[in-house]
Order: C-alpha cells, then structure tokens, then sequence
C-alpha cells in the first residue's frame, strides 16, 4: 500500500465557529458539502465535519509538526477577534510544544521535535 495522505475527521460543536476558529489561525478552508470543509493547514490537511459527540471531541487529539514554534505563538497570542486557548510553549522530551484547544474541545500538539524527528 503506497498511502500519499491521512486526513483525520476532526468535530465541530457549533460548525461556523470552529470554521472561524481555523481561518483565524491562517488555514485555507474549502467546503466538500455543507457539512464537511477540506482544511489545510501548511501542506497538511484534515476534514473539520459539522458533527459533536463530546466523549469524542474532548479525546480527539492531532499533532501537528512545525518548523518554527516561536512565530506560531506569536501568530496565536496576535489573534484577539476571536477566543484562542492554548498553552505557551513548553519544553518535553520529544521537543518543545503548545497545546492548543479548538471550539469542540479537540486537542492540537503543535510540536517542534528535536526527538523522533
């Protein structure tokens, strides 16, 4: 099997503000239908799907690899129109990280490795 991409489907409790959410941290979104936008964020995708279940959405968890974790957390401390939470970053073995909540409560490790790179 040659995979060429994994595109998670990440849930949504109210659909028009995470979508929000998402193009305010500077990720290009296109509608597959009305419930269901392709998200891209760099060169990586995923499916935000207008879809809440909480055990789900509060145990959904991404890690995304970045190269320059300081600007994304001056790109995220920058936005004020809408409601960001995060941690600042913080150093783990496996690199340093900032965990960031979307509006479902679904969980992004946004990494900068310096192990398992």
């Amino acid at each position: 099997m040659n995979a060429t991409d994994l595109r998670p489907f990440v849930p949504s409790r109210d659909y028009q503000k995470s979508r929000a959410f998402y193009q305010a941290l500077g990720c290009n979104l296109d509608d597959a239908n009305d419930h269901l936008t392709l998200i891209e964020w760099g060169d990586c995708t995923f499916f935000l799907q207008d879809y809440y279940q909480q055990q789900f959405a509060e145990n959904c968890m991404q890690q995304l690899i970045v190269i320059d974790l300081d600007a994304i957390e001056a790109q995220l401390m920058a936005i004020t129109d809408i409601e960001i939470r995060f941690e600042p970053i913080r150093q783990e073995p496996w690199g340093r990280v900032i965990y960031l909540w979307g509006p479902a409560g679904e969980l992004w490790h946004l990494t900068e490795l310096t192990k398992f790179a």
